[in-house]
């Protein structure tokens, strides 16, 4: 069992390992105010799949706790399915006192968090991630929001966990795509602030995808510590907390230009970071065989991944509203070397625009289906 620090000004572990779960029933009896009730937001599918370890601990610690159910998938990620989940807490008599704990992946944890934030002007939340990318990314660090039509994570707050709770056996039951998809925030991690790490996992890409406990293990752990340090940091988002961006600029585009219907959000995400690492070779930021490097790297760990099948214009469209960007100019995190990135203001549009239709060309080659070159 591993236990990673988030040192802000009211700290909180990120508890990883094979039956943390088990931990959950002390860490919300610490958190309960006296009177106060527990609710657990979860999905139908989560709850038919994980909710046993979770009701084990919570009864172990003398918990009676209150099931919120909300629709699975990125399309329920929106202010109505907030809305109807604070109504809920307060038809039931949820007060200040009350705790959350999210039960899911990034979708549940967002989604309750946000609720947790704005919910009588905030009440704690503990976040029992289920899925990969929120073990080791989407669980911390307090972002939470819902997605407008305009695009995604447009509304939201800052609401940090009391504590992370990622038990890697909940991971068995994850079907195959969505747990590769998660290992593209762990590689990410390793691109912009570990070459250790992304040697490891580029070496190790067959044994991660079986699932080996030893490699998943030293992936999570390590992309939760990176993750951990630039939160401490740079808690708003006010700089260094942006390297976290690498890949989703466009990653986040393809997204929200396929209505989240479409792309898994690591699977978007692996195609923003080998369109962002084109875009930092074009732009003289990055050798042109790191470049390749990440792009091998990312499909050996991801694929297949569905082809890009959306025009290149709404994509940039959709890449202009990021909330990243400033003065109507785009920012781009970009590689310098593996394990180092700067935000880059304003690339050349049509380095932009070609690094993203090489990016959807190769998405239609062999390479989308993983029959690329391994190196």
């Amino acid at each position: 069992m591993h236990s990673v620090q988030v040192q802000l000004a009211e700290p909180y572990p990120i508890v990883i390992g094979h039956g943390a779960m088990a931990r959950v029933g002390g860490l919300a009896r610490r958190h309960l105010r006296a009177g106060g009730q527990a609710f657990v937001i979860t999905s139908p599918t989560v709850r038919r799949h994980c909710w046993a370890p979770l009701a084990t601990s919570l009864q172990r610690a003398g918990i009676a706790a209150r099931v919120v159910l909300m629709p699975d998938g990125e399309p329920a990620k929106t202010m109505a399915t907030a809305t109807r989940l604070a109504e809920e807490l307060a038809r039931a008599g949820a007060d200040r006192g009350a705790l959350i704990v999210a039960l899911g992946g990034g979708v549940v944890g967002d989604v309750a968090g946000f609720v947790a934030a704005i919910y009588m002007r905030g009440v704690p939340i503990l976040q029992a991630p289920t899925t990969v990318v929120a073990m080791l990314d989407s669980a911390i660090g307090g972002k939470t929001g819902v997605n407008l039509r305009a695009g995604k994570n447009l509304a939201g707050a800052f609401h940090q966990p009391r504590a992370v709770i990622a038990d890697l056996d909940l991971l068995a039951s994850l079907p195959d795509r969505q747990y590769r998809s998660g290992l593209a925030e762990a590689l990410k991690c390793g691109v912009i602030a570990d070459a250790r790490l992304f040697r490891r996992m580029q070496r190790e890409a067959a044994e991660l995808r079986r699932r080996a406990p030893g490699p998943l293990e030293a992936a999570v752990t390590g992309a939760a510590a990176i993750k951990a340090r630039v939160v401490a940091a740079d808690e708003r988002e006010g700089g260094l907390r942006r390297i976290l961006n690498f890949g989703h600029t466009l990653g986040h585009a393809l997204e929200s230009a396929t209505r989240y219907r479409y792309f898994l959000h690591g699977e978007a995400v692996g195609w923003g970071m080998i369109a962002a690492a084109r875009l930092a070779a074009k732009c003289g930021l990055l050798p042109g065989a790191e470049a390749e490097r990440i792009e091998h790297a990312t499909l050996a760990l991801l694929a297949p991944l569905p082809p890009i099948r959306v025009a290149a214009a709404p994509v940039l469209r959709h890449a202009r509203r990021d909330k990243k960007n400033a003065g109507g100019v785009l920012h781009f995190v970009l590689p310098t070397g593996i394990g180092r990135v700067e935000v880059l203001a304003g690339p050349p549009p049509e380095a932009v625009r070609e690094a993203l239709e090489e990016t959807m060309a190769l998405s239609r080659s062999g390479a989308a289906s993983g029959r690329s070159r391994r190196r």
